[in-house]
């Protein structure tokens, strides 16, 4: 089907129209569903009444979105083939863009609708290696070339051990807290819509936005990168390269690119050929250019592309065990002076993404939140257990946003909230364990299987 969409037809326009949708409803339903852990202390205990912990959950995650950075979202993009990041470039990659999307946001749905606590960015994540993984081997790439390995680790990586230190910090804090502060009162579940002490209260709202702000600065930086390709495919002239990059930037990449040239002979991999003749293009492309408004807008898209393949050679000769300690230094030198040409985000699109996020915090919340109070534990969360997980949760999350680690909220605060069960001694619950380990184990295959399924569908 894809291939009847020609590229600039009103057709394709339409496609990137519902492709830009998809992504900015998926960024809705991890409102909705990932930020029900941030207020599930808060509204269980009754510190807050709901409509106030989720207008307060939006507001900080609206935020939090603006104040993180973007490393986050293009930590995630480097897993896409360099020819989905130019959709103007033809269907296929809007066909992509849409499967990616779509996969993630049934999957996300799905869950929510069950009332399992399932990780946003785990379903995004299985739903672009689906797409990497089916592109590269039709393409003739072998399993290990189709997919940029060595990132996929390192975003699975953050997400495996997060939720690990969430359970195990809050497990050391509970019981720490549980020895410095021995009142019993503090240390029951809430009866008959009984409240907390004031101060724990206050507590428990001060860690209600931690999370929030710091699952903004997280999550919210996830769907950045997505709307931006969408846009740049709906407004390649004026978004497909970063206008704002300055003159002494664009010096340094015409000195750049010869140099990556070089490197590629000596230790590039099976696409050395693709991004040396991507790199002598964008030379000739960029003489004598000294801003990126001086080039014409008919040619930013297919410089874009060029700069991608360059790109991506280099990520690749970075992390290649055969290459010297000399050339991966090299290769990650000059991918700080490229990247920011193609990887950015203007404000408008960050408060898209804010809007988005924080009114999707606004639903929604009631089945996450239940799953949270009553689920995980043998006993029902009381308020310093909800108190400890989210302290802790908050202070993970932030640190991964701000150093660009993708981690889950639902994960660390679910790992959280079962530290504090086990440092209590009440133990867990299986069957609601079941049901979270059974839907994180199965959300990688199951988003890769469905996002590639929609790939077939469309093309």
């Amino acid at each position: 089907m894809l291939e009847f969409f020609v590229p600039g037809s009103p057709a394709l326009f339409v496609l990137l129209l519902l492709c830009l949708a998809l992504v900015l409803f998926f960024e809705f339903s991890n409102g909705f569903h990932d930020t029900a852990n941030a207020v599930a202390t808060v509204i269980y205990t009754h510190s807050l009444k709901a409509t106030q912990a989720v207008i307060w959950s939006g507001l900080m995650n609206f935020l939090g979105v603006l104040a993180g950075g973007i490393a986050v979202a293009f930590a995630l993009i480097e897993l896409i083939p360099p020819d989905v990041l130019t959709p103007p470039d033809g269907a296929l990659a809007v066909g992509m863009l849409v499967a990616l999307t779509l996969a993630a946001l049934t999957w996300n749905v799905g869950t929510w609708w069950l009332g399992i606590p399932n990780s946003s960015s785990h379903a995004l994540v299985g739903a672009l290696i689906g797409i990497a993984l089916e592109y590269g081997l039709v393409q003739g790439h072998s399993f290990t070339g189709a997919v940029n390995w060595h990132q996929v680790g390192g975003v699975l990586s953050a997400l495996l051990i997060s939720p690990l230190l969430g359970f195990g910090f809050s497990f050391i804090l509970y019981r720490v807290v549980c020895r410095l502060i021995p009142n019993r009162e503090l240390y029951q579940a809430p009866i008959d819509g009984s409240r907390p002490v004031w101060w724990l209260r206050g507590l428990l709202v001060l860690t209600c936005t931690g999370v929030s702000f710091a699952h903004g600065t997280n999550d919210g930086q996830k769907s950045i990168g997505f709307i931006m390709l969408a846009i740049i495919g709906l407004m390649p002239q004026t978004y497909a390269l970063n206008e704002y990059v300055s003159s002494e930037q664009l010096t340094q990449l015409s000195q750049i690119v010869p140099q990556s040239i070089s490197l590629f002979q000596q230790a590039g991999d099976q696409q050395r050929q693709v991004a040396i003749t991507s790199a002598q293009t964008l030379l000739d492309g960029l003489a004598g250019v000294h801003s990126i408004t001086a080039i014409p807008s008919n040619k930013r898209s297919p410089l874009r592309h060029r700069l991608n393949v360059v790109i991506a050679e280099l990520g690749a000769i970075e992390h290649k065990n055969s290459a010297t300690d000399t050339q991966r230094a090299q290769a990650k030198d000059y991918l700080e002076h490229l990247t920011g040409i193609v990887q950015y985000a203007p404000w408008w699109v960050r408060i898209l993404s804010a809007l988005c996020l924080g009114a999707g915090t606004m639903i929604g919340y009631k089945r996450i939140v239940k799953t949270l109070g009553e689920g995980i534990g043998r006993v029902r969360m009381n308020p310093m257990q909800g108190g400890t997980a989210e302290a802790v949760a908050s202070t993970l999350i932030a640190s991964a946003g701000f150093t660009g680690l993708p981690v889950s909220t639902t994960h660390v605060v679910t790992g959280g909230v079962a530290g504090t069960m086990v440092g209590s001694g009440a133990g867990l619950q299986p069957p609601a364990l079941q049901r979270i380990a059974i839907a994180w184990i199965l959300t990688l295959p199951g988003t890769m299987a469905l996002s590639a399924f929609f790939f077939y569908a469309l093309s």
